[in-house]
């Protein structure tokens, strides 16, 4: 092969390899935390020879819009929004035919393999100790830094069981989300790479471990277990938070304006005693 010829091939083979890459690199912030190619089912369906499921057309347009398949009332949809208990998969931001198209080539290839590189994450299925809950419940509070440098959950999430205010109400309360994700896997796999677009642009940069995240699942399963602490419980913290800086500020107010009556008055008593 001449120096021409493998000019031209080099030409060929790149923009492919680019475009596979730049696939992979979609697959993994946006569909594995719901999806595995070989690992088994999580909140959606394993995706192993999904070509042999159904036609590419049909996918490339499932892919484009979830939502308006199964509003258009297909049975395949439905059935998917079924088997994932109602959870409708939502539309991807910078989805589109092209971007399906690769993405639907990547699972193709991916499917081939003895071993996905989007197996998934394997958990184990170990009994969790005490102290695997306890270092679960510091990388939600932030005093064990994350070693990526992601931010601790306690700064948008809450929890019932975590005393004072239990934490910040930007996002969902987490007392309960091993039971919403239903299980280890599932709830590892979306912290291992969370799609929600407040999260992803923070994680993407700033990923947890492994280890990581099986020690904020040890401390959500714990938690599920035990309920968490009554919402009541929390609001009277608070009233009785609010309460007690409340009357400290009107004992100080209060403290304020008899030094201030006492600074007015003395002069004029001692300015009256001078007169006399």
């Amino acid at each position: 092969m001449n120096r021409f010829n493998v000019r031209l091939l080099v030409a060929a083979i790149l923009p492919a390899l680019g475009g596979a890459q730049e696939a992979a690199e979609f697959f993994r912030q946006n569909c594995v935390s719901c999806h595995t190619i070989g690992g088994g089912r999580l909140t959606g369906p394993d995706l192993k020879d999904v070509g042999q499921r159904k036609d590419p057309a049909w996918l490339t347009r499932f892919l484009m819009n979830p939502q308006g398949m199964i509003n258009s009332g297909d049975a395949y949809a439905l059935q998917l929004q079924q088997q994932a208990r109602g959870v409708v998969m939502p539309t991807v931001q910078g989805m589109n035919k092209a971007r399906a198209e690769a993405l639907l080539g990547l699972i193709e290839a991916e499917s081939k393999l003895e071993k996905s590189q989007f197996i998934g994450l394997q958990i184990s299925d170990r009994p969790f100790t005490g102290e695997d809950i306890e270092q679960g419940r510091r990388m939600f509070r932030g005093t064990r830094k994350l070693l990526n440098g992601g931010p601790p959950c306690i700064s948008c999430h809450t929890m019932k069981d975590l005393g004072g205010l239990g934490g910040g109400r930007l996002a969902p309360d987490l007392t309960r989300v091993f039971e919403r994700l239903e299980g280890r896997k599932n709830l590892a796999s979306w912290l291992f790479a969370p799609a929600t677009p407040t999260m992803q642009p923070i994680f993407r940069k700033h990923p947890l471990d492994a280890n990581e995240a099986l020690l904020l699942v040890a401390l959500f399963e714990d938690s599920a277990k035990r309920g968490g602490q009554d919402d009541s419980v929390a609001l009277l913290n608070f009233f009785f938070l609010a309460l007690g800086g409340a009357v400290i500020g009107l004992a100080a107010c209060d403290a304020a304006w008899k030094r201030r009556f006492r600074a007015v008055r003395r002069p004029l008593v001692r300015g009256m005693e001078l007169t006399r």
